[in-house]
């Protein structure tokens, strides 16, 4: 059994990431941990006193439907995490790897467009320092749509390294993902159920499979 830590800046990255390989670790039997690390709704035009409750509603029915017990809800600021002490968000989650002792890390790509999705990826790397006794074995980022595939062309691409079979998983993906209808858009949005599946499909149909999620491999220790 392996312990699974996924640390994502805002709930829903992990649905659109990650969510078919999370189902498919539960069913492995393996533990996942998410955590949640900014409250994902103070940076909008708009915040109504109710938002962050209601994101923490909906992201709660995702977790329900991955199979995933223990979640994580931080308050760093949305969008706004380039404003605080990096060592303040490393600390956070040194905090999660020291309780859950992951052999396993999901996270975001370096160069997303998204800064708490950038600052996020960088807390990690620094938490997780492959040291002596770390238990860290596999660090993996997950490309989330409107937000990795629209950095500039200046930086680093998203060129997945790590494929998983999510075939099996793809209906409970679809549903998590349908918790967080509100952060959805309308196709050709490519934050819109079409675009999700079609890269899904995408990434499947290249490897031999239906769907399939693609990750960017940041370390791997045997």
């Amino acid at each position: 059994m392996n312990n699974v830590l996924v640390i994502a800046a805002h709930a829903d990255d992990e649905a659109l990431g990650c969510a078919g390989t999370i189902a498919k670790h539960i069913k492995q039997g393996d533990k996942v941990t998410i955590a949640f690390m900014t409250d994902g709704v103070s940076s909008r035009f708009i915040c109504k006193p109710t938002d962050e409750s209601e994101r923490a509603v909906f992201s709660n029915k995702a977790m329900k439907i991955l199979g995933v017990s223990d979640v994580r809800q931080y308050s760093f600021p949305d969008n706004k995490m380039d404003s605080l002490p990096l060592l303040d968000i490393v600390k956070v989650i040194e905090n999660i790897v020291a309780e859950v002792k992951p052999t396993i890390v999901y996270t975001h790509f370096s160069h997303d467009l998204n800064i708490d999705h950038r600052v996020t990826h960088t807390a990690v790397m620094t938490a997780c320092r492959p040291q002596l006794g770390a238990s860290v074995k596999k660090i993996l980022s997950f490309e989330v749509l409107s937000s990795t595939e629209w950095n500039s062309p200046s930086q680093q691409t998203f060129i997945p390294h790590y494929i998983v079979n999510i075939t099996e998983f793809w209906e409970q993906k679809l549903a998590a993902l349908q918790c967080y209808h509100d952060e959805m858009r309308d196709f050709p949005h490519s934050r819109s159920y079409k675009c999700v599946e079609a890269l899904a499909t995408l990434r499947g149909a290249t490897n031999g499979f239906d769907k399939a999620e693609a990750f960017f491999v940041e370390r791997i220790l045997d």
